[in-house]
């Protein structure tokens, strides 16, 4: 399965999967984690998705500028 981290509080990542939320102890994700990134579970340890996650940030930074020019989504 993947996650979204959504954001920390604490000690805790929240984690965001099929519109439900999980939390998990931030220190058992990689410590380069940051919200936004993609995860998965893989073998014994979460693995961030870097070209899903840069895929889907460039996405959403091109519907913002088009929103920002008008241009709608």
């Amino acid at each position: 399965m993947i996650y979204t981290i959504d954001r920390f509080e604490g000690e805790f990542a929240v984690l965001e999967h099929d519109g439900g939320f999980t939390d998990f102890l931030r220190d058992k994700l990689p410590p380069e984690a940051q919200e936004g990134d993609l995860l998965e579970w893989r073998e014994d340890s979460w693995q961030i998705l870097h070209e899903d996650t840069d895929s889907r940030r460039q996405a959403l930074a091109e519907r913002r500028r088009r929103m920002l020019e008008g241009n709608g989504i």
